[in-house]
């Protein structure tokens, strides 16, 4: 079984998420995505929320493609997480020449750390490269439409989180 690792805050999880998602899937047979807990970005929502954001946006995704997706939350190495979860592929979306240069530079330091796990970029679809879970937040907050950036059940939960906080 063919197991990849697509890691992320997923602070919402976002449209261009899913399409890095569904794209992986024809990659692999299960794709965990590593909801990382990151506690220094002070994320708007919990790890369990986010987590079920996950686990909701890609139940339909899953039995479409055939391909097993699991959400799992780690504070670890990535690539201790890798071997954690028996992945010997990570997946990492490209929306910019920006997110290559930093990511060119996490790839080396993974490859010193376990040479045998890969790391595959996929580029972000056209209509979702501009798509980022800081510019989301930050639209949400100021009051902007975000809808065309996030599944509609993370719209609302963007819109009850600012309510409570407002």
């Amino acid at each position: 079984m063919r197991i990849g690792l697509y890691p992320g805050t997923f602070d919402p999880v976002t449209l261009g998420h899913l399409d890095i998602i569904q794209r992986a899937c024809s990659l692999v047979d299960k794709l965990v995505i590593g909801v990382a807990i990151n506690r220094d970005k002070g994320p708007m929502f919990s790890l369990e929320e986010r987590v079920a954001m996950i686990e909701q946006e890609c139940a339909e995704l899953s039995s479409k493609t055939g391909c097993e997706i699991v959400a799992h939350p780690f504070e670890n190495l990535l690539i201790d997480c890798a071997k954690d979860v028996g992945a010997s592929i990570i997946v990492r979306g490209l929306r910019a020449v920006a997110d290559f240069e930093y990511e060119y530079q996490m790839v080396g330091m993974n490859r010193q750390l376990d040479a045998s796990v890969e790391t595959v970029f996929l580029m972000a679809d056209a209509q979702h490269q501009a798509i980022a879970s800081k510019l989301v937040k930050e639209i949400a907050r100021l009051d902007g439409d975000v809808s065309k950036f996030v599944p509609s059940a993370v719209n609302v939960a963007l819109k009850e989180r600012l309510q409570k906080t407002s």
